[in-house]
């Protein structure tokens, strides 16, 4: 072997079977496959039974004891093998998908594989519906027929059309099945890189395409489990199984020949070798027996009868309740005598159309390695190696958040590929916006959205990524799920509709005022924070008080007129309104101007927070004070604090909060920080919101 010089890349094939573990490595040449190196080893316990890892620490062990010896063969390291599983608890799940296209383009091959996934797709949300509690993999899928515009086609690649459809055989395995062969191989430190079914691997051997258009079964009976498959028209209509195998025959020599199952395989086998004419073996009391092969098989006719007789139950069953024209049978328990026979009559077939396929089907097979005789036993792991070409998408595992997940690879697999495979929130994805807030303003909906958060953090073998990296088999992903932002925070301050302004002509002056906010028909301030659900509406009018009231002036005794009629305190005033307040010498020119400047510089303090327009305030108010005459016929005193320190206003019969820079010594004149803050009773409030007896006034600077 050490003289042959072999290619870059080999293919290392390994059937787990119930009794031994065969492992073959080799690559293809043209249409033939070059087997480098071969290795059979059978487990030292009952590691496996019918096709089931029970003890996974050894089945490790044999693996690799088969991979150090196949490395001595071919003299390099092996890290990457070919599996396949056996069809225990196996379920398959037939469905037909169409996908409708948008353009008369020639159908692509990534078309068809995007046809076959909808397929899987199906199948696996049938299975889901079917066995809620249960994990399953696809451990393979077989297309039974394509359709072009509802017409059967073999093969729609290149051609056009609107529609396209097929019938697709998918077939699944529980998750624990899976998973105890990756822990086996893994303990071996092998990576998995194909997985397939053992029927589909022995029917890419045993079955060639040209064979599939007759109406034939496949039957590869192993140790523990008897695996079949049915060809008919061109395609792989089904898959089954029993779990009965060769073992059974075994343990019906173990009962009758009062010896343990490692005895009795050898008599078995020893049964069946050409020439044979005794068995000698020591019993479990230690005497010496001697048995002919005659001997031999008559205690195992039972068994296979029972045996046969179920499998062609099962292939009557998986071909529509009526038998099948041929079967072929693989594998080492189809060697035993009188099984071919006994199947046969079981289908009602002429007996020669059940037959061992061995060195028949391996002709394309090419052994460089010496002493391997062509035999049914080598099908499934040829077949296993060969399935790694044949299946152009093959799938890949990956591990996500510490869960190792089973991806279709085409080529083009990326982390949100995996994160759907899990069932990964896709909301969890992205950044997550705060909470909105819904409020209706002025009758109209208005929405303010919340702050986005931050986007999921991403991982591929430690290294940062995003939703569209790409990935390979065996990646580690781990993704944190993204974050949502702060929630919508809104004030009626912050309403467009609220910094608009109303103007009246007032004694021939016009006088320009801030709106009111009514919510849930409540007045509020414009620190009020607007809650979900809230009815606001921006009033678009003052009563006669509340121009009063705005303007410090007492309206006791006063006469007022609105366009020229004679009104009361309540009557509603809108923009443009003419007002004239009678009484009334007590108003005049000057007065206006002072009037005005006041209303002008509580506006400009309210929506400013610029230090100088604070101290202008004050200044400018008290110069208004000396030139205006007293009007207020109804001065009282209002006793507050501020900052902690009691204060009395005084000469007014209403305050409001800038009236404070009267009477309290507060330095504005030189900004002590970035904001000024005012408070009323520890709420946020405006330089025009009213003052009450009592009220605990805050005014001071933060950076």
């Amino acid at each position: 072997m050490g003289e042959l010089k072999l290619p870059d890349h080999l293919v290392f094939g390994l059937d787990i079977g119930t009794r031994s573990i065969v492992g073959s490595v080799g690559y293809m040449d043209g249409k033939k496959f070059n087997v480098a190196g071969h290795y059979v080893k059978e487990h030292d316990t009952r590691a496996m039974m019918d096709g089931q890892i029970h003890d996974i620490a050894k089945v490790g062990e044999t693996i690799n004891y088969v991979k150090r010896e196949l490395e001595n063969q071919i003299g390099r390291p092996l890290n990457d093998v070919c599996i396949a599983a056996a069809g225990r608890v196996l379920k398959t799940v037939t469905v037909h998908v169409d996908m409708e296209r948008a353009d008369d383009m020639a159908v692509t091959e990534e078309d068809i594989y995007s046809l076959d996934m909808l397929g899987v797709e199906k199948a696996y949300d049938i299975m889901r519906a079917d066995f809620p509690d249960i994990e399953f993999y696809c451990v393979g899928y077989t297309v039974v027929k394509y359709y072009m515009n509802g017409y059967i086609i073999g093969n729609l690649e290149g051609h056009k059309g609107r529609n396209v459809g097929a019938d697709i055989l998918a077939t699944f395995l529980p998750n624990e099945v899976i998973e105890d062969l990756y822990s086996a191989t893994g303990n071996a430190g092998l990576s998995v890189a194909n997985l397939t079914l053992e029927p589909i691997a022995a029917i890419n051997i045993a079955i060639p395409e040209n064979f599939r258009l007759l109406n034939i079964a496949l039957v590869d009976v192993g140790a523990g489990t008897s695996d079949i498959s049915i060809t008919k028209d061109g395609s792989i209509i089904a898959y089954g199984m029993i779990p009965h195998a060769g073992d059974e025959i075994t343990e019906a020599i173990v009962s009758r020949c009062l010896c343990d199952f490692k005895t009795a395989e050898t008599i078995k086998l020893n049964s069946m070798k050409k020439g044979a004419k005794s068995i000698s073996y020591k019993d479990v009391m230690g005497l010496k027996q001697k048995l002919t092969p005659a001997d031999v098989r008559e205690m195992y006719k039972d068994t296979v009868d029972n045996m046969t007789r179920e499998i062609a139950e099962k292939i009557k069953e998986l071909n529509g309740g009526k038998s099948v024209n041929a079967v072929f049978v693989v594998g080492g328990g189809g060697k035993a005598h009188g099984f071919t026979e006994s199947l046969a009559n079981h289908l009602d077939i002429p007996t020669q159309r059940v037959a061992l396929r061995g060195e028949e089907v391996l002709g394309d097979v090419n052994f460089l390695v010496e002493g391997v005789k062509k035999d049914p036993l080598l099908v499934t792991p040829i077949g296993i190696c060969i399935n790694f070409y044949n299946q152009k998408n093959h799938f890949v595992y990956v591990n996500i958040n510490d869960e190792r997940i089973k991806l279709y690879d085409n080529d083009h697999l990326t982390v949100v590929d995996a994160a759907m495979q899990i069932g990964f929130p896709n909301d969890a994805l992205f950044p997550k916006r705060g909470q909105s807030l819904n409020f209706n303003i002025n009758g109209k909906l208005k929405l303010i959205k919340g702050e986005l958060g931050e986007p999921a953090h991403i991982t591929v073998n430690g290294h940062d990524a995003n939703i569209n990296s790409k990935i390979a088999k065996n990646d580690r992903i781990y993704i944190k799920e993204s974050t949502a932002g702060e929630d919508a925070v809104y004030t009626v301050g912050q309403l467009p509709e609220y910094k608009e302004s109303i103007s009246f002509i007032i004694n021939g002056v016009s006088v320009t005022c801030p709106k009111f906010a009514e919510v849930n028909k409540e007045l509020v301030t414009a620190s009020y924070s607007i809650k979900d659900g809230d009815e606001i509406f921006i009033r678009d009018f003052y009563s006669v008080l509340q121009i009063l009231q705005f303007m410090d002036v007492d309206g006791t005794g006063k006469t007022i007129y609105v366009n020229g009629h004679k009104a009361d305190m309540d009557e509603p005033v809108y923009g443009g309104f003419k007002v004239n307040i009678e009484d009334t010498d007590y108003l005049n020119e000057s007065e206006d101007e002072a009037i005005m400047e006041d209303v002008e510089e509580q506006m400009e303090a309210t929506d400013d927070s610029n230090s100088e327009s604070y101290e202008n305030t004050k200044e400018e108010k008290a110069e208004t004070k000396k030139t205006t005459p007293a009007v207020n016929n109804s001065a009282v005193n209002l006793a507050i604090t501020v900052n902690g320190t009691p204060v009395t206003l005084r000469n007014k019969s209403s305050y409001i909060f800038v009236d404070i820079l009267d009477f309290y010594p507060f330095n504005t004149q030189k900004a002590g920080g970035s904001d000024l803050v005012r408070k009323i009773n520890g709420v946020n409030c405006e330089f025009t919101s009213p003052l009450k007896s009592g009220d605990a006034v805050e005014i001071y600077w933060i950076s």
